[in-house]
């Protein structure tokens, strides 16, 4: 269900944005790539439980850490105690008490020190002072560097609680937050193989790969944020020595289908429940262990099946893969059930309706309490129904199904169906058995005044879609663009599924004397970037795409893909393969004719590469564990509302990086594309297993659309 949103389109061109339209076609995007893995939640037998002193990485390519007063090194799955690695070569001693943070050795030999009194090079005649000058009247490095290091290219790197600074041979070059430095409080420095030099901070660990930073911070990263040391082995594996335990970030080799089968395997072992297999995510028991899943319902069960097929409909279109027929095909039965399951019950709405979700009849009563909670709820939501009961039981007593759906789930169901019938259904008893679901979902909205109505006689909450409430209601004039994208998108599917012209002519109408083409040029009021109900966004999507691949109408499909233009680039920002991909393969090369000439909605910037920024950066660890980014010294904060904008909160602790963008999937989590981006902190304790569908949906329908290569 959706809580009420606020919607005037206003497009905000961020500094990421340049007015450059895309042309030349490139290549596929590659499938390999090196994924990140976090190795302080694999087993490692042999270490004592609790603090990491040191950590270090001999050129012989072990691995030592330092835990109790005594050292380990690694070998294989297994930790074994040995003797501690050889000491650094001998050196003059520093000046009268001078603080050593660390001393950075190079390859030829130059020993180079990060005290509190500067940074220090040992010469002929001692320890000296290197003067480091931006040539903006700075120096740098004068006093208080945290730490100091030589990278493989044999570059000196320092750190102090100014910035970063790197000799090149072009000259020193200095990072500070507007150049994309996350933090500050350096604690030391370690160089990798490949170029890349990892900070070890208070609040994390930052990677520099050659182009720019990477913050890793929170559970999913790391033991604990306070990193004492930092080592690199020679397969590039950083290590991290924190109070909490060694942690390890490894980069293995891997491609985007590897990437999406361990996501489909996942899914099959934690999440599918009932043997219907609906897909949405999985508490557990046991933070941290998988094994500890649960199958709870989710409110939106239907509208997250529906995604995760369709992404199995693009997956099948793509590959022939007779797995993802069969995973097609199972979210098919699941989404048909929901249609089945409310006919012929005590409580029996008309046909056509769909279910939000089904639990188990010989479970706990889901309507015990409802009755109180439905009455607070419509407290806040003065629309909100109360009714009994919400959770009626199905003709055979088997299933308790939920009652109340919303037009969330209906957009889900529409934009699954067509795909399914056109990309996986091979016979025509399969294609008939889409066509049967299709047409009774339709009818049943058309024949009650274009309204999804229950078993109470009542339209659901959300299930409005009469166009004299649309156009004419107060409380519904926030639902005016998107309601109508919606029911335009159905009517669309519907004729050509069933091939029935008559779904046509309701369409027609719709535009001819209700104003449903000029609703949807509107779909979301925007008051700002990242403002609105992000529930929305994904809505309008799916919707936008079923719309302009299925529609015949050549003077509606003009104003669609003006509409879908438009609100493409509010999303762009938010380096959703999911919205990019969708949006290009419905609009790019396409243009728009009105009175002023004809332009291009071809989606411009680098859109390609956030979509596999996007697509690679996804953790594999799935869990939400929490992560912390309002600190960043690289944010721009959101501007705070100065009250409560019409139905929206303020913009207290939100924002984006420097370029516009929002921060990498690497630093948040989220179930669902309807999770707020702009959002700087995520909570969570690692207890709810998010389904892999956020990178399946957007990884089949490139794979499917050639903007990412086969494998």
């Amino acid at each position: 269900m959706r809580p009420l949103r606020s919607f005037v389109f206003l497009p905000v061109l961020l500094p990421w944005f340049v007015a450059v339209a895309y042309s030349a076609t490139p290549a596929p995007a590659p499938q390999p790539f090196r994924q990140e893995v976090a190795l302080h939640h694999e087993p490692a037998a042999g270490l004592p439980a609790g603090a990491i002193d040191q950590v270090a990485a001999p050129a012989d390519g072990s691995v030592h850490v330092r835990a109790g007063g005594a050292w380990f090194a690694r070998s294989d799955a297994r930790w074994e105690p040995v003797s501690a690695p050889a000491a650094p070569p001998a050196h003059p001693p520093f000046p009268d008490s001078t603080r050593l943070a660390q001393l950075a050795l190079s390859r030829a030999g130059e020993k180079v020190a990060a005290t509190d009194r500067g940074l220090l090079r040992l010469g002929a005649s001692g320890w000296e002072n290197i003067t480091v000058s931006d040539g903006l009247g700075r120096r740098w490095a004068a006093e208080d560097v945290a730490g100091a290091v030589f990278d493989s290219a044999g570059q000196l790197w320092f750190a102090t609680k100014a910035g970063v600074g790197v000799k090149t041979p072009a000259g020193w070059r200095f990072f500070e937050g507007k150049d994309g430095l996350p933090w500050n409080e350096f604690t030391t420095l370690a160089a990798g193989p490949d170029g890349e030099v990892w900070f070890g901070t208070t609040r994390g660990a930052i990677r520099w790969d050659g182009a720019g930073f990477h913050y890793r911070q929170g559970p999913r990263w790391l033991p604990d944020d306070h990193v004492r040391g930092v080592a690199v082995d020679r397969d590039g594996t950083a290590w991290f020595a924190t109070k909490s335990g060694l942690g390890g970030i490894a980069r293995r080799e891997l491609t985007l289908a590897a990437k999406a089968e361990f996501y489909e395997a996942e899914i099959e072992r934690h999440i599918k429940r009932t043997p219907y297999g609906y897909v949405a995510e999985a508490p557990l028991r046991v933070p941290g262990d998988r094994a500890s899943a649960g199958r709870n319902d989710s409110d939106n069960d239907g509208l997250w099946t529906a995604m995760y097929g369709a992404g199995e409909c693009f997956a099948y279109g793509a590959t022939r893969d007779p797995a993802a027929k069969r995973r097609a095909r199972q979210a098919f039965e699941a989404l048909r059930f929901l249609q089945t399951v409310t006919q012929g019950g005590p409580q029996s709405p008309p046909r056509g309706y769909v279910a939000r979700t089904i639990l188990p009849g010989d479970g706990a009563d889901p309507n015990v309490g409802r009755l109180a909670q439905d009455r607070a709820k419509q407290k806040d939501d003065a629309l909100w129904k109360v009714y009994e009961p919400r959770w009626p039981r199905s003709a055979d007593g088997k299933w308790y199904w939920k009652s109340d759906t919303s037009s969330d789930e209906l957009d889900g169901h529409y934009f699954f169906y067509p795909l399914y019938h056109d990309l996986v259904a091979e016979t025509e008893p399969e294609r008939t058995e889409v066509r049967d679901v299709v047409r009774d979902l339709t009818d049943h909205i058309i024949a009650h005044g274009f309204t999804l109505t229950d078993h109470d006689g009542r339209p659901t909450r959300w299930g409005i879609y009469r166009p004299e409430i649309l156009n004419r209601d107060p409380n519904w004039w926030a639902e005016r663009g998107l309601n109508s994208l919606s029911l335009l998108a159905y009517l669309a599917v519907t004729r050509h599924v069933t091939g029935d012209p008559k779904y046509d002519a309701v369409a027609r109408e719709l535009i001819d004397r209700h104003g449903f083409a000029q609703n949807l040029l509107y779909p979301k009021v925007q008051s700002g970037p990242g403002s609105g109900n992000h529930s929305d966004d994904e809505m309008a999507f799916m919707c936008f795409y079923s719309l302009l691949r299925y529609s015949r109408d050549e003077a509606l499909l003009n104003v669609v893909r003006t509409a879908f233009y438009a609100y493409w680039q509010n999303e762009a920002p938010e380096m959703n393969p999911f919205f990019n991909y969708a949006y290009a393969a419905m609009c790019d090369g396409r243009s728009l004719l009105n009175q002023w000439g004809s332009f291009s909605l071809s989606p411009y910037g680098d859109w390609r590469g956030d979509s596999l920024a996007t697509l690679r950066g996804f953790p594999l660890d799935r869990l939400n564990w929490p992560h912390r980014n309002s600190h960043r010294l690289d944010v721009v904060r959101l501007p705070l509302a100065q009250s409560r904008d019409f139905y929206e909160p303020g913009n207290d602790g939100r924002g984006h990086r420097r370029d516009g963008r929002v921060l990498p999937v690497e630093n948040r989590h989220f179930n669902h594309w309807n999770t707020d981006p702009w959002t700087l902190d995520y909570g969570g304790r690692g207890d709810v297993l998010g389904s892999g569908t956020v990178f399946l949906l957007p990884y089949y329908l490139g794979l499917y659309h050639g903007y990412i290569a086969k494998p």
